[in-house]
């Protein structure tokens, strides 16, 4: 009974995280009539929508906006290509950027807390790899316990980051940039369906990550419980 919760609970963590992989990658071939790549189309909606002082570049560190750098930022096979993948991320990003011009709520949210998570993280992090050694070299159940708990408030963290990302993420794909690309006739009729299906991907990205953080969370609880 055990091993199939366990094996059902691995299924709905990886589960969501493999559909979005294959989502991505299974519309990512090039269309030869495509008129821009992913980055010029970023840039071409910035201008039309008016953000100023926003930039578009290709990164190593995954397709994302940087509220602080003011930059939307795409992976180089999003930004240089011209695919359907290519182009959905690319208004996904830029629908972040509009929410950054708007005055959003929820994104403001989100960048007050970031950081501050990614500090706690990164004690967290520390704090569970140092658990083990000191449980040995103290014998004694109330320091491991003390570091494990505070290992476990990074994955609370970042839990939280993620409930606040998840509605942002979603008005980015389905309230900016579905709008923006079927309002500016970006995309032909046919391919409506697939362009929904990757802004729901984009959408979840954060949502797969919030399971494999509750995951981790459960595994630490029960190694705590257990001692």
């Amino acid at each position: 009974m055990w091993l199939i919760l366990i094996a059902l609970l691995l299924v709905l963590v990886f589960a969501p995280t493999l559909w979005v992989r294959w989502v991505m990658r299974a519309h990512s071939d090039e269309i030869s009539g495509m008129p821009g790549t992913g980055g010029e189309l970023a840039q071409h909606l910035l201008q039309k929508y008016d953000v100023k002082g926003v930039g578009v570049e290709a990164t190593q560190a995954g397709d994302h906006y940087d509220p602080a750098a003011k930059m939307v930022r795409l992976s180089e096979s999003n930004f240089e290509g011209k695919s359907l993948t290519a182009v959905a991320i690319a208004a996904h990003e830029v629908g972040h950027a509009l929410q950054d011009h708007l005055g959003d709520k929820h994104l403001a949210a989100r960048t007050r807390l970031a950081p501050l998570a990614d500090r706690i993280a990164r004690i967290s992090s520390a704090a569970i790899w140092l658990a083990p050694v000191v449980g040995l070299l103290t014998r004694h159940p109330i320091p491991f316990s003390g570091l494990i708990l505070i290992g476990m408030s990074g994955l609370v963290a970042r839990m939280l980051v993620h409930l606040v990302t998840l509605p942002t993420e979603w008005d980015a794909s389905f309230g900016k940039a579905l709008p923006v690309l079927e309002q500016g006739q970006y995309i032909a009729p046919g391919e409506e369906h697939t362009i929904r299906r990757i802004l729901r991907a984009a959408a979840l990205t954060y949502f797969a990550a919030a399971l494999a953080d509750v995951l981790n969370l459960f595994r630490w609880a029960a190694l705590l419980l257990r001692r």
